[in-house]
């Protein structure tokens, strides 16, 4: 799998990712296509690890969000697959992580 470029997921959201480095690190821009905030989305930054591909080549990676029109972030996680036939499939899990006011409302601030 080959992580850089443009990737879309079937809300609509797309990620675009920037040259991955000898390391494994990789940056990029996120655009949701969905949110919980009645501010205008935009385009947000991310930046990410890839783990080095085993030997079928469908790594495991993390990427960070920090959402540039609230204030939250977004941690994903998840493994690039390759199908059948031969199409790169990206499938993640994530994190959200919204501020909030004080402790006794900690428990509302993650989904």
């Amino acid at each position: 799998c080959n992580l850089t470029g443009r990737w879309v997921n079937d809300l609509g959201s797309n990620m675009t990712i920037s040259a991955v480095n000898g390391r494994g690190d990789f940056t990029g821009s996120y655009h949701t296509a969905v949110t919980s905030t009645t501010n205008k989305i935009q385009v947000s930054p991310m930046r990410g690890s890839l783990q080095h591909p085993n030997q079928k080549g469908q790594p495991t990676f993390g990427f960070t969000v920090n959402w540039s029109f609230s204030d939250s972030i977004t941690v994903f996680t998840g493994q690039c697959f390759v199908d059948e036939d031969g199409k790169e499939v990206l499938r993640t899990m994530w994190l959200l992580r919204s501020r909030v006011d004080s402790i006794k409302d900690d428990w509302k601030a993650t989904r």
